[in-house]
């Protein structure tokens, strides 16, 4: 409470003359992480239910590329370098989404792919039933990759959101070694 309210018995506070008093409020538990995350699945779903999966991902896509060229642009800088090396790239996706609470573990480091699994996503159980909102994830490894590497085709093998139970996410480095694999491909510029 500011100086000028005060609390009453009855739960309400008396105030400034002519201003409502404020009726107290339990706390629902709202704050702005789950507030922020509900809008985003609440939007995907909206986005799948009126023009379907496929252009709701897509939509999403476009917001995922330019938060990918944002965070790519973000730790080039902090590296001080101005193209990132695969070792660099692989630890980026870590680093990122460590950062936002997922929990990606890189599983196989090799010259043609970098594969991660991932317990924890980072929008929680608020992603269940929301497929589109993987293009998130698909978008920023792909664009990261590919503006660095030159090339990445993103492979969702496995996700949360389809009830897999985790993630696993494969990003190919090379156009021979996801030729086979259902994902989007990325090319740098």
């Amino acid at each position: 409470m500011d100086s000028t309210t005060q609390g009453t018995q009855d739960g309400t506070t008396t105030g400034t003359p002519g201003v409502a008093p404020v009726q107290f409020v339990p706390d629902p538990g709202l704050e702005r992480d789950l507030f922020l995350r509900t809008l985003v699945r609440e939007l995907a779903g909206t986005l799948e239910e009126t023009v379907g999966l496929e252009d709701a991902a897509g939509y999403i896509s476009i917001v995922g590329r330019r938060m990918g060229a944002w965070l790519d642009e973000s730790y080039r800088e902090a590296l001080g370098v101005d193209r990132l090396d695969r070792d660099q790239v692989a630890a980026v996706h870590v680093d990122l989404k460590a950062r936002i609470q997922g929990d990606f573990v890189l599983q196989d480091s090799g010259q043609e792919r970098l594969e991660y699994t991932n317990s924890r996503c980072p929008f929680e159980e608020k992603v269940l039933g929301r497929e589109s909102m993987c293009m998130m994830t698909s978008n920023v490894f792909g664009l990261i990759a590919a503006e660095n590497l030159g090339y990445a085709k993103v492979e969702l093998a496995e996700t949360i959101a389809r009830g897999d139970g985790r993630c696993r996410v494969v990003v190919h480095l090379e156009p021979r070694s996801g030729q086979h694999a259902a994902g989007r491909e990325y090319f740098g510029e």
